[in-house]
């Protein structure tokens, strides 16, 4: 039951709380639970323009390294301090804008804090607030920590034991979001490529279309998983290279309501695992 509440806690909600538009978020940013925080790779963006109050946070404070898999969670008492640094706090209802992989990164990991039913994403970020003719500036947000309390929510992240143990479990769907090239692999390279037997393939950016991106409407997105065999009651395990466009992907499978589980350690583990089978090619 404990593995659910992020995905029933967006249910209660609604799933669209999970993405908001410019139009919304203008007409909300004087709430005052209300956080807004850019993350990305640098600060480019960020100093370039950015929406009143904004906090900024780098991608690589949610990062660490283990055991030379890159783009893993660091330890929750890091992540509650790196969150309470921007002004996160129990209360906060959090609305993240930036490059959409950081973007998606964040929400999984507030996700995995079990502030699930309190963030969102701004679909299609700065770009898409500039177009809606919101305005922007560079004046530094406000110094204000946040409160957190870390409440991590067993089964949100799957290791590669877990993995191999669920191969072949019923209604348990593996959802590669690497590009379909780096899915079908290609047989007996060095090091191997492919993917996890079984899985399944949407690249992330195909979720995406327009100038600038935003997330394809419900319809799309749900047609483009019934076409990849998933199913509303299955379990979607979402992975890629090392968990990054694995983040976006389990992102959209929560938006559709589906139980989303994330290998974080992705192929970068799966591949130094003795033995761990891997498939080349494409599903029949």
């Amino acid at each position: 039951m404990l593995a659910l509440l992020p995905f029933l806690a967006a249910s209660l909600l609604g799933a669209d709380t999970l993405l908001v538009s410019p139009a919304w978020l203008s007409a909300h940013l004087d709430d005052p639970n209300l956080v807004v925080v850019h993350v990305d790779r640098n600060r480019a963006q960020y100093d370039a323009g950015h929406i009143q109050g904004t906090r900024f946070l780098p991608i690589s404070a949610i990062l660490v390294e283990r055991d030379g898999v890159p783009n893993e969670l660091p330890p929750v008492a890091t992540l509650d301090s790196v969150l309470e640094s921007v002004g996160i706090g129990d209360q906060s209802r959090v609305i993240i804008t930036g490059e959409p992989l950081a973007a998606g990164r964040l929400l999984f990991t507030l996700d995995y804090l079990g502030h699930g039913g309190r963030v969102a994403l701004l679909d299609g970020g700065i770009p898409a607030w500039v177009h809606a003719g919101f305005p922007v500036g560079n004046a530094p947000a406000p110094a204000r920590r946040g409160s957190l309390t870390p409440k991590v929510v067993p089964g949100v992240v799957v290791d590669g034991a877990w993995v191999e143990g669920h191969l072949k479990a019923p209604k348990t769907i593996f959802l590669d979001a690497r590009p379909a090239s780096d899915f079908t692999g290609t047989p007996g390279s060095s090091p191997p490529t492919g993917h996890i037997p079984g899985a399944r393939n949407i690249f992330w950016k195909t979720t995406l279309d327009g100038t600038p991106p935003v997330l394809l409407p419900r319809s799309e997105l749900e047609e483009m998983f019934h076409s990849a065999g998933i199913r509303q009651g299955d379990v979607v395990v979402s992975y890629c290279r090392s968990g990054m466009q694995a983040s976006f992907l389990y992102f959209v499978a929560r938006y559709l309501g589906y139980e989303t589980k994330l290998y974080d350690g992705s192929m970068a583990e799966w591949l130094t695992r003795p033995g761990a089978p891997v498939e080349t090619g494409v599903r029949e």
